[in-house]
């Protein structure tokens, strides 16, 4: 087991990103990751190593009891991580944050747990409390992971009822895995809509592909704050390595 302390076999912060759910926004967290770093030159970035593995079980099947348990393919894919030097973990995947306290007891990596890299990106954006939207998966949501995290913080959460996770979010979802996320983009942006209305300051994309859909589109006539979880952990990364 890697000594969270070890800064790699060649020096410095090494980010090990156990990602792969899905692939899009795994791809998309690495490009994010290069485009937020104050950077002038190759070297001026964070070394980091993607463990990109769309084989792990669905994590909402998991979570609502219809399929595989995900921990198993999760902690091998630390396990690569740890063996290749990484300092510390990012799970581009807010689903998988489920699985965060089995994992967390298995290494003595620090893992940047994206909940509290939303909350950061909050109190950045000056939302220090009051009402806000969270958008996720069904598996996300059952497990109150913004919920419970956000609320002892001063946030009011608000979530879309089951009538639209079945008619929008779900499929909006299922479609950027599809790679589709044009077409993601309508329902995506009608939910944080309605949101909106029902007195949201502010937008939490609690799962990984939706900001993928939201941003094929136009999102001016949203008119309040999304909270992109993908770049909100990518900065938790660059904050990690001093960066």
């Amino acid at each position: 087991m890697s000594d969270a302390s070890s800064p790699g076999p060649f020096g410095g912060p090494f980010l090990g990103v156990l990602g792969g759910m899905g692939p899009l926004a795994s791809a998309q967290f690495m490009l994010r990751l290069t485009l937020l770093t104050p950077a002038e030159r190759d070297q001026d970035h964070l070394p980091a190593l993607l463990w990109s593995d769309p084989r792990v079980p669905d994590r909402t099947a998991a979570r609502l009891g219809q399929g595989e348990d995900p921990l198993p393919w999760l902690l091998r894919g630390l396990r690569g991580l740890e063996a290749a030097g990484c300092g510390a973990i990012a799970i581009p995947c807010n689903t998988a944050h489920g699985w965060y306290d089995g994992l967390a007891a298995a290494t003595r990596l620090p893992i940047l747990h994206i909940v509290d890299a939303a909350a950061a990106e909050l109190a950045r954006q000056g939302i220090d409390g009051g009402r806000i939207g969270i958008l996720g998966t069904a598996g996300t949501l059952d497990m109150r992971l913004y919920q419970s995290r956000l609320e002892g913080r001063g946030y009011d959460c608000i979530v879309p009822d089951p009538a639209e996770m079945a008619a929008l979010v779900s499929p909006a979802i299922a479609l950027v895995k599809a790679n589709r996320p044009a077409e993601a983009h309508a329902p995506l942006a009608e939910m944080a809509s309605r949101l909106r209305a029902r007195g949201a300051a502010a937008v939490v994309l609690g799962c990984t592909e939706i900001p993928l859909g939201i941003q094929a589109g136009p999102t001016d006539a949203i008119g309040l704050p999304l909270i992109d979880t993908i770049d909100a952990l990518a900065l938790a990364a660059l904050r990690w390595a001093g960066r």
